[in-house]
């Protein structure tokens, strides 16, 4: 059953991110290729934090933070209380948020009730329906309607579907199902991956299909192929938990690539999230720590989590100089190790990023 698999993808997702050491600000153990982007220290670069502001924009649309919580879960009564909390934790705090995939929802309008909390608890917020690329037209726009969406994500998942024992196994038919969904819809469509990187020719081919932005989601967070190797008897595809991309290595690789960016995907801390914002992303999306800290803490644990988080990117900004988060783009940056290979390998620039398409 649908709602199961959605019980089981929390609770295998949550096992990846129980904390193993102390870690400043939720901060997960461990290298990452965000560790290979270090801010150049310049002692006279500071402003005043009253300059300061977070307010971002890309693709028409004004957020009042570059921070969202991003998609996850829905579809069963424990997945719906999850999406509640969620909401309460975005209104309190001004995030964008995104339902997990509808999905559920689209086989059985049952499970609408799993999903429509996310907009009720976050009537004037910035809320993202999140559909497969192959729903049709029609359900494109059932699922923007049910929760009254601001914008569609469309997830691009073919790893995860190749290890999933019931996924999917037929893809040719996504780019045009992507474009059709584009001209049925009446809100922005996103598209996004879910954990192996949006490369720069992809982000290119989601230009010409009309998409308005698209979400890198790179690897480094949850890592759906690990989930799906965790539901079947044994790990056959264990030999794809390091498939993709990086969050800064699909930043690099898409950059002015014709859409503006988001960055999801393996963002640990505020840092992180300054880090993606110095190398293009408009915004920064965050969903396996953050679902973690609710579940083992609670609404007000979560808050008082994004709450932190958003003042340390606003202090980290002061440091740095950057009035905006596109100022961030402006800073200079050192990019190292495995991740300048990366660069060099595909011929891409490692100075900071000058802004992107919007």
């Amino acid at each position: 059953m649908t709602g199961n698999r959605k019980d089981e993808h929390v609770r295998l997702a949550t096992t990846q991110h129980s904390p193993q050491g102390p870690a400043p600000s939720g901060a997960s153990p461990g290298h990452s290729q965000f560790d290979e982007v270090r801010f150049l220290h310049h002692a006279l670069a500071g402003t005043d934090r009253a300059k300061v502001s977070l307010r971002t924009g890309f693709a028409g649309l004004e957020w009042p933070v570059p921070l969202y919580i991003n998609a996850m879960t829905g579809g069963s009564e424990k997945t719906g209380e999850i999406n509640r909390d969620l909401a309460i934790a975005a209104r309190e705090t001004g995030l964008p948020i995104a339902t997990g995939s509808m999905s559920p929802y689209l086989k059985d309008p049952s499970t609408a009730g799993t999903f429509t909390p996310v907009r009720r608890e976050h009537p004037d917020g910035f809320v993202m329906a999140n559909i497969n690329a192959t729903a049709t037209a029609e359900e494109a726009r059932r699922a923007v309607g049910l929760i009254e969406a601001d914008a569609l994500q469309i997830h691009l998942n073919t790893v995860q579907e190749t290890v999933m024992p019931e996924g999917d196994r037929s893809f040719g038919h996504w780019p045009a199902g992507i474009e059709r969904i584009v001209a049925a819809v009446d809100v922005p469509v996103i598209v996004k991956e879910v954990g192996f990187g949006l490369s720069g020719r992809t982000v290119e081919h989601l230009a010409a299909l009309g998409v308005r932005a698209a979400d890198v989601a790179g690897r480094g967070g949850t890592n759906f192929a690990r989930i799906e190797n965790g539901r079947r008897e044994r790990a056959d595809y264990a030999y794809l938990e390091e498939w993709g991309l990086s969050t800064p290595a699909s930043l690099l690789d898409a950059h002015g690539r014709g859409l503006p960016l988001l960055a999801s995907g393996g963002v640990r801390h505020p840092l992180d999230a300054a880090r993606a914002l110095a190398l293009g992303a408009h915004a920064v999306g965050a969903s396996g720590g953050f679902l973690t800290v609710l579940l083992d803490g609670g609404v007000d644990a979560l808050v008082r989590r994004i709450t932190l988080w958003l003042d340390q990117l606003t202090a980290l900004m002061t440091m740095l100089g950057a009035h905006s988060p596109a100022a961030l783009a402006d800073c200079d940056v050192l990019v190292t190790g495995s991740l300048r290979a990366f660069c060099q390998d595909r011929g891409l620039s490692t100075g900071a990023a000058k802004g992107d398409t919007a």
